[in-house]
């Protein structure tokens, strides 16, 4: 282990270790747009930045909040052909901290809470009327009183607001990658253009066995489209070959097998089908919660460390649950970017509560070397990379206030 004595203390250290596109079993998870728990982190990040507005807007600072609690209820729905009903709305409790009064004037946190969802689910989920189908229940409350004051003591990098750890890495595995894009793509405009009947709620698990890949999707789908059983199954098997001709040559595994709604079973009807209402299964199904989604790369790779902090919604400016999250990814991938001779680069940050987020207690980067290249070729760029990133900690921050960057 080396340490690099600069403004930080800063850590460059050779990972003597395969890097995971050679090791031999990989699994990778993705929950995608319709996901109960996809939606709770996307819905809360977009109060955040809706919140993070109007105090800028207001005030000229982003004020205290950490919007990152909630829990979607699952509604109950009754499935049929060719079009179902719903028997009661989803329940969406918004909870946790939010700054509800500054220089004596009111910030109306509710309503904007129950704004910025309802614009989430009109611009993302087709069949959801945010009206209608959705009841809020805004449980943000304003802060203590030590951790508003960390947004008191300066004008420039806030303090810490917790002690916390972050790990990110780069770059993404190929498996890693094909969950993540295929998600996407199956979520696209243009494919629900093509197939309507698809739902927004769709799950992909991935397993790598060596070079064969193995895909288990769970996608559902909107029973106003669908007629039949036999209709179903014929969709489906569209689908199917839709998701297999869009793979086709954009991976070189040797085999790769894929399974869409693996629960179905032929003769029971609307019961032994995946089929929703609303295109979720939070309209009868299942409940979500922040933090149980996809980890902020997108995607849950069990075979990487990570970090046990929900970053969706805490606010951009201080709280390293959501900063560390985010900005450790990004500085591993531009040192994998601009740093020549590096397979595999895992970066850590630990914060200290009350300390400025640019001066963390440690900031480690842990690499895996290409053949031929030493720790003492690289580490002083690595060095460089990361102080630089540090650096520039408040425009990052200012782009995960305006909602610039993903955290899901």
């Amino acid at each position: 282990m080396r340490w690099c004595y600069s403004l930080r203390n800063l850590v460059v250290k050779e990972l003597k270790q395969e890097p995971l596109e050679r090791q031999g079993l990989e699994i990778v998870e993705r929950k995608g747009l319709g996901h109960p728990d996809y939606i709770c982190d996307a819905v809360m990040d977009a109060i955040s930045v809706r919140l993070s507005a109007e105090y800028m807007k207001r005030f000229g600072v982003i004020l205290h909040h950490n919007a990152d609690k909630a829990l979607l209820a699952a509604g109950e729905s009754e499935v049929r052909f060719g079009g179902g009903v719903i028997k009661k709305p989803m329940l969406f409790v918004f909870g946790d901290r939010a700054t509800t009064m500054a220089g004596g004037e009111e910030i109306d946190v509710a309503r904007i809470a129950v704004e910025a969802a309802k614009d989430w689910f009109r611009r993302n989920m087709r069949y959801v009327d945010p009206d209608e189908h959705v009841r809020y229940q805004v449980e943000l409350k304003p802060g203590s009183a030590a951790l508003t004051d960390i947004f008191k003591r300066s004008s420039g990098v806030l303090g810490a607001n917790d002690t916390s750890a972050a790990v990110g890495y780069a770059p993404l595995t190929r498996t890693e990658r094909v969950v993540l894009e295929l998600e996407r793509y199956l979520n696209s405009e243009e494919f629900k253009k093509s197939y309507p009947e698809t739902g927004e709620d769709v799950k992909i698990m991935g397993l790598r066995h060596n070079n064969d890949l193995h895909l288990t999707i769970a996608m559902a789908f909107v029973d106003r489209h669908i007629e039949s059983e036999n209709q179903y199954f014929r969709c489906k098997d569209e689908v199917l070959e839709e998701i297999r001709n869009y793979l086709q040559g954009r991976y070189d595994f040797n085999e790769v097998k894929i399974e869409v709604n693996t629960l179905d079973a032929r003769g029971r009807g609307v019961d032994g089908l995946y089929l929703t209402v609303l295109g979720t299964s939070a309209d009868g199904g299942d409940s979500g919660q922040v933090g149980r989604g996809n980890r902020v790369n997108g995607v849950i790779s069990l075979n990487r460390p990570q970090s046990s902090e929900a970053a969706a919604g805490k606010n951009p400016v201080s709280h390293v649950g959501k900063i560390y999250n985010l900005l450790t990814h990004h500085i591993a991938n531009r040192v994998y970017q601009q740093v020549s001779g590096l397979e595999e680069v895992y970066v850590w940050l630990l914060s200290q509560i009350g300390v400025p987020i640019d001066q963390p207690l440690v900031v480690a980067a842990q690499v895996i070397l290409s053949p031929g290249t030493t720790l003492k070729d690289v580490e002083a760029e690595i060095a460089e990379v990361v102080n630089s990133e540090l650096d520039r900690i408040q425009d990052f921050c200012m782009k995960l206030a305006r909602g610039e960057i993903r955290v899901c």
